[in-house]
């Protein structure tokens, strides 16, 4: 089944000095039909001017991925060393056990982000941090992990040689059982995933128009996908994409 959710209908929920648009519940935006998808509990959409700063917490058990579409961030966490992110790079702040303040600050040319938020299956870990800079693209214009909780999708795991290095484009690892995905796709082209039963995917254009089983999508919307092994989506125009790879449970 899919459930297609337009950028129109999206929530707004006033937090810290952000106002974020928001596909699920999230501060004072409260909506009983859209809590979470499966294990994805946030997904927001948020933009900083310069210099500005977004701040969270206390937070604890969840992993907060911040994918940075434009500008640059600063990301600053209780007990870890500052990060710097820029455009397409990735920011991980796996809380685990608790983080008292979170916070990410923009650059000089501002910040628009997107961060999502999974429900950790690993309780009772220490807190933990990693950033990538950017990802290279794939040259199929397929998709690319970008954060994975399975081993078997870290490259790293089975070249012992890297001396612990991290591979190009290794993905981030999560304390979840979930995927974050990326695609960029030509126009007229199509990129193709499959999951195992018993997960939920939710698909989002970051830009551009594509066709998902006959449904068509545009720049901000997305699509919940439940009970659906296998995708296949088309790009009208050339589009960036993220995928989302969850427990239903």
């Amino acid at each position: 089944m899919i459930t297609i959710r337009q950028a129109p209908t999206l929530g707004s929920a006033h937090s810290d000095t952000l106002i974020l648009r928001c596909h699920f519940a999230f501060a004072d935006y409260q909506d009983p039909a859209h809590i979470h998808d499966g294990r994805l509990r946030v997904l927001n959409l948020g933009m900083l001017k310069p210099e500005q700063a977004y701040h969270l917490g206390p937070e604890a058990n969840v992993d907060i991925l911040t994918w940075l579409s434009a500008g640059s961030l600063v990301s600053h966490a209780d007990g870890f060393e500052q990060e710097e992110v820029g455009q397409g790079g990735l920011h991980l702040l796996s809380t685990g056990t608790g983080c008292k303040r979170l916070e990410w600050s923009a650059g000089p040319e501002g910040a628009t982000f997107i961060q999502f938020w999974f429900m950790a299956d690993v309780e009772g870990v220490a807190p933990t941090q990693e950033v990538r800079a950017s990802f290279p693209q794939l040259e199929d214009g397929g998709f690319r992990i970008l954060a994975s909780g399975f081993p078997e999708d870290d490259p790293e795991e089975d070249d012992p040689e890297e001396d612990g290095q991290i591979t190009d484009g290794a993905p981030v690892t999560l304390t979840a059982r979930a995927r974050l995905l990326h695609a960029v796709i030509p126009a007229a082209e199509g990129a193709a995933y499959s999951t195992t039963l018993g997960r939920d995917l939710y698909l989002l254009v970051v830009s551009g128009i594509v066709t998902i089983d006959g449904y068509v999508l545009h720049c901000g919307d997305a699509a919940a996908i439940t009970g659906q092994q296998d995708i296949v989506v088309i790009a009208q125009e050339k589009a960036e994409l993220l995928l989302v790879d969850v427990a239903s449970r």
